[in-house]
This record gives C-alpha cells, structure tokens and sequence, in this order.
C-alpha cells in the first residue's frame, strides 16, 4: 500500500488526460484513497483586480463535470471514491491553494513538454505547481517527446 490517503488530479481536457486520469485512478485505489479530480477554468485578466460577474454554477461548470464524470466512467474505477472540483481562476495558482484547502497530500497533473520559446512565453502550470506545492507531485509526460533537429 503506497500510504496517500487524499489525491488531487488536476484536469485541463487536453487529448492525453484519460491516460493522467487513469493513473490517479490507479493510484487512489492502490492507496484506498479519495480522489479529487480537478479543473480550474482559466478566466481572462484572473489575474487583475477587475471584478467579474460569474453566475452560481454556470454552463461551463456543468459542462466540465459531465467531461469528467464521462472520464471515470471510461476508466476502470471499481470501488473509487471521488470528488469532483469545478473552479474559475488561474491553474498556476490555484491548484496549489486547491491542494492545500483540501489537505491532498499527492497531485497528479499533466505537462505538454513545450519547451523553448513556448515554455518562455507561456509558462508551466506543471512547474509552478512543482514549485508551490506542499507535497509530493508526480507529473505525468503521456507521449515521449518529439525529436527536434538543430
């Protein structure tokens, strides 16, 4: 038994997260732990302080629980026990406060391997999370990374 007792996931739907999905699955199961699948809807300017009118449970969220719970249907999850969270905001950021308010102590996150120029521009959600987080983070590469010639 590998001892977690309380797993983060953090799903942003891009093609390989039932791969991501899939090993957090296995993970809880393993552990006899609670999964907690997340997805953080990034809101544009999250980041300034300009107020925002969003509505109690918009479509959008209902919307991306139904994406998830497609997901762990799609995935062996026999005897899982699961919560799914829904948030607006920034991923960067807010996964790790998600994690610490929810006291998981693994996250389990994807990265898209851009690096150079990309990952300048662009940043890492998988890095700051790394950098931020109180427990251990097992970052999930699901395809090897394609070759580039100088």
């Amino acid at each position: 038994m590998l001892g977690y007792k309380n797993i983060l996931c953090a799903m942003d739907f891009d093609e390989h997260q039932g791969a991501v999905l899939g090993i957090a699955v296995a993970l809880a199961r393993e552990s006899d732990a609670t999964l907690r699948v997340l997805h953080i809807a990034r809101i544009p300017f999250a980041d300034m302080d300009v107020p925002l009118p969003i509505e109690k449970n918009p479509r959008w969220e209902q919307n991306a629980r139904a994406r998830i719970e497609q997901l762990i249907k799609q995935t062996p999850s026999s005897a899982l026990k699961y919560e799914i969270v829904i948030k607006s905001g920034l991923p960067d950021n807010d996964i790790v406060r998600e994690a610490t308010r929810l006291g998981v102590d693994l996250i389990v996150i994807a990265t898209h391997g851009h690096g150079g120029l990309r990952h300048l521009a662009l940043g890492s959600v998988a890095e700051q999370v790394i950098r931020g987080a109180e427990c251990p983070v097992l970052v999930i590469r699901p395809h090897p990374p394609t070759p580039t010639i100088p």
